[in-house]
């Protein structure tokens, strides 16, 4: 069993990694709709209305928004120009990014 949470660990950092690079390429082709994000963090796309949040890369390392991500990828994917959409409501998005700031 230790084998297997250290592949499951090895792939959500490949996954980081990767999304990480993704939204890095994303910023500059878009350029400028990415000037007003501070270094450190990236936008991700939220609810119906897509709207738009910045927030720290640091919440890319935490299991509560790992999950959103593994929703992200298997209903929208990552290779697109589109930005990051993750699947949930804007409210439960703000509950949980407010929790996340502590």
């Amino acid at each position: 069993m230790a084998f297997k949470r250290s592949s499951n660990k090895l792939s959500q950092a490949a996954l980081i990694k990767n999304l990480v690079k993704r939204c890095s390429s994303i910023g500059k082709k878009q350029q400028q709709h990415y000037d007003d994000v501070p270094k450190g963090h990236f936008a991700v796309y939220v609810g119906d209305n897509r709207s738009r949040y910045v927030i720290p890369i640091s919440f890319l390392s935490r299991p509560e928004f790992q999950s959103l991500l593994q929703q992200a990828e298997e209903e929208f994917g990552f290779d697109h120009d589109m930005g990051l959409n993750i699947p949930c409501k804007e409210q439960v998005f703000q509950s949980l990014t407010s929790f996340l700031r502590f």
